[in-house]
Order: structure tokens, then sequence, then C-alpha cells
């Protein structure tokens, strides 16, 4: 059985030496294909050279960790352009960017200008608004129309 924990260790370290981080991994099993997904991210996005670049570079960590047994389909692909900010350091380099942010009562949507690990504050129409993070059930990029 694999071990999806020890997986994911495995390959952010090996990404530590590459411009990309280890965003998420999922393992999809169906009874045709199953699939072996990872998701990276950079600091300016991903790009469809970026993809296949992280592709070259992890195929062969992929085949040494040889982490399904029997055949299985490997793809690399980017979190999208409305990526989910998962962890403080994410929303920390979200500042300035546009976000969607999700709270019991509220759904904003807004230029982040701050976060200082407990609040974040929201540019709205010219006017600064403050949520706390401990409210924050979703949030993530947003594009602007």
């Amino acid at each position: 059985m694999m071990n999806l924990d020890k997986l994911k260790k495995d390959i952010q370290d090996f990404l530590e030496s590459t411009p990309y981080e280890l965003y998420d991994l999922e393992y999809i099993k169906n009874k045709k294909d199953p699939v072996l997904r990872i998701y990276i991210d950079k600091l300016d996005g991903v790009t469809m050279e970026d993809v296949v670049d992280a592709t070259n570079l992890l195929n062969p960590l992929i085949d040494k960790l040889d982490p399904v047994e029997g055949e299985y389909i490997f793809e690399v692909s980017s979190p999208g352009a409305e990526k989910e900010l998962r962890t403080k350091e994410a929303i920390e380099k979200a500042v300035d960017r546009y976000i969607y942010l999700e709270t019991y009562e509220q759904k904003l949507e807004g230029k982040l200008i701050a976060f200082d690990e407990e609040y974040l504050t929201l540019l709205i129409k010219n006017k600064k608004i403050k949520v706390n993070y401990i409210d924050v059930n979703l949030i993530r990029l947003a594009i602007k129309f």
C-alpha cells in the first residue's frame, strides 16, 4: 500500500533544489488506469513549460520510488489561477494579490494588503476590511474581472 505522506515528503525534499514546490498530490484509484497526480507551484505562477520541465525532473524520482503497484498514469499539473491558499506561508506570498475569502458570515473578494498571522486586511472598494484568520473557512487567489 502506498504511503502518501512519505511520498509527499520525498517529493518536497526533491523539489527544494528546483524552482518548484509541491502544492498537492493525489492518487485516484480506478480500475482502468490509476492516476498519480502531482500539483506543483512556483512563486510567479506555473506555465506549460514549467509543467513539462517538472515532469522531466520528477520522472526519474517517481520511477526510483515506484510508489504505485502495477500500471498507472503519472501527471504533473498546476493548481490553477484560483488556487486555494492552504498555509500561512501561502497567504503571506499572496499579499498584494486579489483574493476570494469565505467565513461563516461572509464572502469577500478584494486585494489582500496585509497579513500578520492573526488578521488579514483586504482592500475592497477603497475600504480596508480586517478578517480574523481563525474565522477563515476558505481563501484562494481570485481573478478580477
